[in-house]
């Protein structure tokens, strides 16, 4: 049976939000999760090439504490999977990601969506409401934009307008890691607030190393229903 937090899609419920710093630290304090970028001193972020930031992590995601309701970034693919099955669910394939970011499942769905239409955005037929860089309109981010080179920073999950099927910041905010290969990689889904509007689109498909950790990925999960 779904949790509360998580909307059906057919055979599958996919979490409302991406993955908070406070539940992530719900799951390493009970399984003693040292993340990748904590024993290498720090995530990545890109400014002239692939930077590495000393001290951002999942915790401090831009080097100082992080609010418990931002997402939780600087997270392997591996590490993002064994959150979501500590969690008893798994992390979506790269087909259910795109059900229900872009195909309306609900039966009786707010205006101004239509049960059974598919939008090009996350957001419906326009990238308007999402925390993308300059193209979605004013957002709810966090201002980090002083230690940045680019971009504001994300907005608490949850925090923007409720998309296609009820879901959060499924375009922008930050990409979401799915259990798709793209050859050695793994793909990478929805945008983030390091881009405009352009990675939102459903025919937008990228993808990192599995190692990855970087302060624009973090990801939600799936759970199996009957």
């Amino acid at each position: 049976m779904a949790h509360a937090d998580a909307q059906p899609i057919g055979r599958f419920a996919i979490d409302l939000t991406e993955v908070t710093i406070g539940a992530f630290r719900a799951f390493a304090d009970a399984t003693g999760m040292v993340t990748v970028a904590e024993r290498d001193g720090g995530g990545l972020i890109y400014e002239a090439g692939w930077v590495r930031k000393p001290g951002w992590t999942w915790r401090t995601p831009f080097g100082t504490p992080g609010i418990d309701g931002e997402p939780a970034v600087h997270v392997t693919y591996d590490e993002a999977q064994a959150y979501c099955r500590w969690a008893g669910k798994r992390l979506p394939t790269d087909a259910e990601w795109l059900e229900a970011a872009h195909t309306e499942r609900r039966k009786t769905p707010p205006a101004p969506f239509a049960t059974g239409r598919a939008y090009p955005y996350p957001t419906g037929d326009s990238p308007a409401g999402a925390n993308c860089l300059d193209e979605c309109g004013p957002t709810p981010a966090l201002d980090r934009s002083d230690v940045l080179a680019r971009g504001i920073g994300p907005a608490p999950a949850g925090a923007t307008p409720a998309g296609v099927n009820g879901l959060f910041d499924m375009g922008a905010n930050v990409w979401e890691w799915v259990d798709t290969a793209a050859g050695s990689e793994r793909v990478t889904r929805g945008g983030s607030w390091w881009y405009g509007a352009g990675p939102m689109h459903r025919d937008h498909r990228a993808s990192k190393p599995p190692e990855t950790a970087v302060a624009y990925i973090g990801f939600r999960c799936v759970e199996d229903r009957p």
